[in-house]
C-alpha cells in the first residue's frame, strides 16, 4: 500500500484511506456508470426492480453521479466487513491498529494474529456474515422505496447483490483471504498451526494462479489480475512470518547476535574512503562507532552503514570522516528479547541491524544475516545451539 491518512475512527478504531483508494473510487465510479444499462436488466429480471433506465441517464452526467453513489455504498459495505473482523477480534482481546481502504478493498490491521483454530475461524467468518447483512438490509431498503425513486434503487439493489457477492468471493479458500483463513483454522485443528499456514498457504497460491490467469486470459480484468497477485505475495509472505516465528519459538537476541567480542568496530575521525575499503575487504555493511576503538575503555557513539558512506560523493571521502556522517539515532534491543522482536522492528524501522544493548553498554549487534543464518540452523536442525551461534555481522 501507499501512503495513508486518517478521516475518522469507529468503535475507537482508526479508519484510514490509502492514496490508491482515490484512485480506484472515480474509477468503480466511471465502471458503474458505464454498465449501468446492463446492471438495471439484471436488477429488473432477478428482482422485479422495476428501474427506468432512461431516468438514470437523463443527462451525460447522471449514470456517473448513480455510480459514484453506488461505489462509495460499496466502500462502506467493505469498512463495516472489516468492522466485523476488528470487532470480533478485540472481542477475543485482539487490538486493531487500524482498518484501511485501499486499492483492493479494506484490510484490518490485527495487532497479533490469533493462533488459536476457533478463534481465527470466528475472527475470520465475521467479515462475510456482515456482509450478508449488509446485503439483506439493502435489498429490506430496496422493497420499501417508491418505484419513482429510480436512482436510490439502483443504488440500493446493487448493493445488496454486490455485498452477497462480496461474501461469496472472501469465501475463496485462496489464504489470506477469508476464506483462507477459515481453512487454516480447520487444518490447525489437527496439526501445528505453522504446517497448517504451508499448506494454506500453498492453497491460496495456486487460487492466485488461477485468478490471475482467468484475469488475463477470460475476462482481460487488470483489478482481479492485480488481486491474484496481491494473494500471491500476502500468502507467501504470511507464511514466511508464521515459519520464522515458530522456528525462533524461544530463541533470544543473545542467542542469536554478534557479541562484541567478534564485531568490527570503526573510529569517528576515521576517513569514509577508509571506512569503505575495510567495508570491501571485511565484506561488512555496518559499523558500531566507538571512540577509542575499545570496548574496555571506549563509547558508542554512532553507527555507520554503507548507505550512510554512499551520500558522500566518491572524490569527496577522504575530506570527510565517519562522525560527520554517522548516524546517533541508535536503534537498539536488549539482549533477552525474544527474535522475532528484534525482526519485526527491524522490519518496521526499514533497516538491516540492531544494535543489542544492556545496561547502558553494548553487548552485541544482531542483522538481517545474523537472523537468516540462524533461521537457516534452525530449520535443518531443529534448534539454535548457542555455543555455535552465527557470527556474522553484515
Amino acid at each position: 500500500m501507499m501512503k495513508s491518512f486518517r478521516i475518522g475512527s469507529l468503535f475507537g478504531i482508526p479508519i484510514k484511506l490509502d492514496l490508491t483508494f482515490l484512485l480506484v473510487l472515480p474509477l468503480f465510479a466511471y465502471l458503474i456508470g458505464v454498465q449501468l444499462e446492463p446492471v438495471v436488466d439484471i436488477l429488473n429480471a432477478t428482482m422485479a426492480a422495476g428501474i427506468d433506465v432512461d431516468a438514470l441517464t437523463t443527462e451525460w452526467w447522471h449514470p456517473y453521479a448513480v455510480g459514484l453513489a453506488a461505489a462509495i455504498g460499496l466502500f462502506v459495505g467493505v469498512v463495516l466487513h472489516e468492522l466485523g473482523h476488528s470487532l470480533t477480534a478485540q472481542r477475543y482481546g485482539f487490538p486493531i491498529d487500524s482498518i484501511t481502504l485501499w486499492l483492493f478493498g479494506g484490510i484490518a490491521a490485527l495487532s497479533e494474529m490469533p493462533e488459536n483454530w476457533r478463534q481465527e475461524f470466528w475472527i475470520a467468518i465475521a467479515g462475510p456474515i456482515v456482509s450478508i447483512l449488509v446485503g439483506i438490509g439493502s435489498y429490506a431498503l430496496f422493497l420499501i422505496t417508491p418505484e419513482t425513486i429510480d436512482s436510490v434503487r439502483f443504488v440500493l439493489g446493487y448493493l445488496a447483490v454486490l455485498n452477497i457477492a462480496l461474501a461469496v468471493f472472501n469465501m475463496i479458500p485462496a489464504f489470506p483471504m477469508d476464506g483462507g483463513r477459515v481453512l487454516r483454522a480447520f487444518l490447525a485443528r489437527s496439526q501445528p498451526y505453522a504446517k497448517a499456514t504451508q499448506q494454506a498457504a500453498s492453497i491460496g497460491k495456486l487460487f492466485a494462479i488461477a485468478m490471475g490467469l482467468f484475469g488475463l486470459l477470460v475476462a482481460f480484468n487488470i483489478i482481479l489480475i492485480g488481486l491474484a497477485f496481491f494473494v500471491y505475495i500476502a500468502a507467501s509472505s504470511e507464511a514466511q512470518q508464521v515459519t520464522m516465528k515458530a522456528a525462533f519459538q524461544d530463541v533470544t537476541v543473545s542467542d542469536i547476535m554478534t557479541p562484541t567480542r567478534d564485531l568490527h568496530t570503526v573510529e569517528p575521525e576515521t576517513s569514509l574512503s577508509e571506512l569503505i575499503s575495510r567495508m570491501f575487504t571485511e565484506r561488512h555493511t555496518g559499523y558500531p562507532v566507538i571512540e577509542n576503538s575499545s570496548f574496555d575503555d571506549g563509547r558508542l557513539v554512532g553507527l555507520i552503514t554503507l548507505s550512510d558512506a554512499r551520500e558522500i560523493d566518491p572524490v569527496e571521502r577522504d575530506a570527510y570522516t565517519v562522525e560527520d556522517v554517522m548516524s546517533t539515532d541508535l536503534k537498539t534491543i536488549s539482549p533477552d528479547s525474544d527474535a522475532m522482536t528484534a525482526i519485526e522492528r527491524m522490519r518496521e524501522d526499514n533497516i538491516g541491524r540492531l544494535l543489542v544493548v544492556e545496561d547502558g553498554d553494548l553487548v552485541g549487534l544482531i542483522s538481517r544475516s545474523d537472523v537468516m543464518t540462524a533461521f537457516d540452523i534452525v530449520q535443518k536442525s531443529g534448534s539454535v545451539d548457542p555455543a555455535n551461534r552465527p557470527r556474522t555481522a553484515d
